[in-house]
C-alpha cells in the first residue's frame, strides 16, 4: 500500500490567497457570522420570566407550546419591583447569552413586560396574570399601555399558551429571513437559468 503521508513541502498552496492572512472581508466575516447562528446548540431561545414564584402554574403552557415546536427555553422568576437590577441585567444580557424572545408574564401592576422591554432590543411578549381583584384588568392595562419606542406584545389575560406559540412565530420569521439573507440576490429581469 503506497505511503499516504505527504511531506509540508509537497502539499500545494491554497486557492484563495487569502485563506490564512489577517485580511478577511466585511462580506466574509459576516458569511461567518451567519454560519454561527445557524449552528444548532442547546442554549435557550426563549426566556420566560415571571414575578413570582406563585406565577409558574399559569406560565407553564408558554413552555409546554415551545417544547411542542421544538424550542428550547430557560425559566426564571424575577420581580421588576423587588429586585429591579436583576431584571435589568437579565435582559440587558438577553441578547448576548442567545435568547431571541423574551417571554414576561406578571400580575397586578405587571411592570415585569415593560421594564423588559425597556432593557432589550429582542421582541417581548406579556402575559398578564389573573391577580385577586380586578380581574386582571390592571395586569391587562400595565402591560399593553406602553410609550412609544418601549413595545411590548401581550396576549390575553392568562394566556400563557398563546405567548409561546407567538414566540414560535417570531423565531419562525427570523429563522427565514435569516436563510433568504443567505440566498444569493435575485436577478430581476431574468428568467430561471
Amino acid at each position: 500500500m503506497p505511503d499516504r503521508k505527504r511531506k509540508l513541502t509537497e502539499m500545494q498552496p491554497p486557492a484563495d490567497p487569502r485563506v490564512g492572512s489577517s485580511e478577511i472581508e466585511p462580506e466574509t466575516l459576516s458569511s461567518v457570522e451567519q454560519l454561527f447562528e445557524e449552528i444548532d446548540v442547546d442554549q435557550p431561545q426563549v426566556g420566560i420570566i415571571m414575578g413570582s414564584k406563585n406565577d409558574k402554574p399559569k406560565m407553564q403552557p408558554a413552555g409546554a407550546a415551545l417544547e411542542e415546536a421544538g424550542i428550547t427555553f430557560e425559566v426564571r422568576v424575577m420581580s421588576a419591583h423587588r429586585d429591579p437590577a436583576l431584571v435589568v441585567d437579565y435582559c440587558s444580557n438577553a441578547r448576548l447569552r442567545g435568547l431571541k424572545v423574551i417571554i414576561a408574564g406578571a400580575g397586578m401592576s405587571a411592570a415585569l413586560p415593560g421594564v423588559a422591554a425597556a432593557h432589550t432590543d429582542l421582541p417581548v411578549i406579556g402575559v398578564p396574570i389573573l391577580g385577586k381583584s380586578l380581574g386582571g384588568l390592571d395586569a391587562l392595562l400595565s402591560a399593553v399601555q406602553m410609550p412609544p419606542g418601549v413595545p411590548v406584545a401581550c396576549v390575553a389575560i392568562d394566556g400563557a399558551k398563546n405567548a409561546g406559540v407567538l414566540a414560535a412565530r417570531i423565531l419562525g420569521i427570523q429563522n427565514c429571513a435569516r436563510h433568504a439573507r443567505a440566498l444569493p440576490p435575485a436577478r430581476h429581469g431574468r428568467g430561471l437559468d
